[in-house]
């Protein structure tokens, strides 16, 4: 008897389709050289967002003080002779004054709330992240005094275009 089975021709396997390990290790290789060349460009766009951030801050906190001053020198605020009309600190700004020309006495906000520091710890309150200089300090050597007329950030760090963030 002959048996069928073993007349015929051995099967030949084909290779099932995958990747080797020497595939696989280079390509994980591959990724990761190319991630740690993106990792400082990542940093750069978290900074740089960081500083378009401290700028829209640094404007809309110089813009209410501007506005604050307006309002005290066409007399809508009330202000002692011998006050410069400026703010006597930030949080007015967002808390609002009253407006003595309204006979309800409404109040004039100049902010809608106080923007923070984005380089400042986020443990301080908003208004304690910002350095404040006074009307009576000259601007090389700001310091604070009893009214804001400028405001800049506390932190000692340099922009990325080198200029420190103080200075802004």
């Amino acid at each position: 008897m002959h048996n069928s089975t073993s007349s015929r021709p051995p099967r030949i396997v084909a290779p099932t389709p995958g990747f080797t390990l020497i595939e696989l290790v280079v390509t994980v290789a591959i990724v990761a050289i190319l991630a740690s060349g993106a990792m400082p460009l990542v940093h750069i766009a978290a900074q740089r967002a960081k500083e378009q951030d401290l700028r829209t801050a640094l404007r809309q906190l110089r813009q209410a003080i501007d506005s604050y001053k307006d309002a005290a020198d066409n007399g809508r605020i009330e202000k002692k002779a011998d006050e410069s009309g400026y703010p006597p600190n930030l949080r007015v700004l967002a808390f609002g004054v009253d407006d003595i020309k309204s006979p309800e006495k409404h109040k004039i906000f100049f902010l809608r709330r106080l923007p923070r520091d984005p380089f400042a710890p986020e443990t301080e309150k908003p208004e304690e992240t910002w350095m404040t200089r006074a009307y009576d300090s000259p601007p090389e050597n700001p310091r604070e005094g009893k009214d804001v007329f400028d405001v800049f950030s506390r932190s000692e760090a340099a922009g990325l275009n080198g200029i420190p963030y103080r200075q802004w």
